[in-house]
């Protein structure tokens, strides 16, 4: 049997190794000075005046949230192509998601349809860069000016990636950024915000802490907070990984040219659009199948490319469409159906650092036989 190629995996060095146990020879396992270090690298990187890391991007999602006072009866405008996450992180306090269909070229948020959506319990808008592409902040800022609305950029998917010059992150009144393993750089589970809004920062990191003021003692609790603090041998892994960051993407770039290149000459197969006024972070490796491809079509072609020994998935389930968010809100097959006539055809090939050229061959010829 030929060797498995795993769908995913973290590029990792000796040097995040000696990082991890280096943190393991002290004494001080959390809110030491890796956070502080770790914290830094992102406002150098990013430009931006704060940076705050929380134990996941979802985590950071509800710091935002809750520094920004969403509570019941407000309606964030967002994507229903996304990781759960984000429609999630909105229903933590009381909110709720306002899904708005999807560019069937770029995979994001319409923003041509987002003004249909506002209501006068509109509070926010959450523009998700889904894939480490970009929406159209500039469509997206413009309604939000209009309608007084807030911004909070989901970057999980992002990192390094740029939208006319502007990182990822920074192109809302707030960013999250995640670490999960499958991530441009990984802490195991992580994530950060940045903003340059003194109020938010402020607040993110007292409720990160559950609620203490940045100055207060350590039983004093000013509100309500969480246990979202992210620990010294994560920021430790965190540190390295920012060190090597562009050198990580630059093989996550490779990787993908190599599929681009093999799978160019392949009509069935079709690539997320990304804008000439976007610089993509590769993130993951999704195609779409044709219209001429079913969801029973593509889920045999993922069930042969698995027997064929390609680790692969479908990617995303429609968030409308998760259970959950059916019994909830009555949502149903035809709501947001390029959202859907997407996902149904979405196949997520292996991508990490760890691919050969001659792996992106083998996957490529493979799936081209299938189809």
């Amino acid at each position: 049997m030929r060797q498995q190629i795993s769908l995913s995996g973290p590029d990792i060095t000796q040097a995040e190794i000696d990082a991890v146990l280096s943190v393991l020879r002290t004494p001080q396992f959390s809110l030491g000075p890796k956070l502080a270090e770790f914290e830094q690298t992102f406002t150098e990187r990013l430009g931006v005046k704060h940076a705050v890391a929380c134990s996941s991007g979802t985590a950071g999602l509800h710091l935002c949230w809750r520094a920004m006072g969403l509570g019941p009866g407000d309606e964030v405008i967002t994507t229903p192509f996304s990781f759960i996450a984000s429609a999630n992180s909105i229903l933590f306090d009381g909110a709720k998601p306002v899904f708005v269909d999807i560019d069937p070229r770029t995979w994001q948020i319409d923003a041509a349809r987002i003004e249909a959506a506002v209501t006068p319990r509109t509070k926010a808008l959450l523009p998700v860069d889904v894939f480490g592409s970009i929406p159209d902040m500039d469509a997206i800022w413009a309604l939000a000016r209009k309608h007084n609305l807030r911004v909070l950029e989901d970057s999980c998917e992002a990192l390094g990636a740029a939208y006319r010059g502007r990182p990822a992150g920074t192109l809302g009144e707030a960013g999250t950024f995640g670490f999960y393993p499958n991530k441009q750089i990984t802490t195991g589970e992580g994530g950060m915000v940045v903003t340059n809004d003194d109020e938010i920062a402020f607040l993110v990191r007292s409720v990160r802490n559950q609620g203490r003021d940045p100055d207060a003692g350590w039983l004093q609790h000013a509100r309500l907070g969480y246990n979202y603090r992210l620990s010294e041998l994560n920021c430790a892994l965190g540190v390295i990984q920012m060190r090597r960051l562009d050198g990580i993407i630059a093989k996550r770039s490779q990787v993908a040219e190599w599929y681009r290149q093999r799978l160019a000459d392949e009509p069935r197969v079709i690539m997320q659009k990304v804008p000439d006024d976007v610089q993509k972070s590769w993130f993951v490796m999704v195609v779409r199948l044709a219209d001429e491809y079913s969801q029973q079509d593509r889920d045999a072609i993922l069930q042969k490319l698995r027997e064929a020994g390609i680790a692969c998935s479908d990617y995303f389930t429609p968030i409308h469409l998760q259970p959950f968010y059916v019994e909830q809100f009555g949502y149903k097959l035809g709501d947001f159906p390029i959202t859907e006539a997407l996902s149904a055809r979405t196949i997520a090939l292996p991508f990490h650092n760890g691919l050969t050229e001659a792996d992106v061959d083998r996957i490529a010829e493979t799936l081209k036989s299938l189809l």
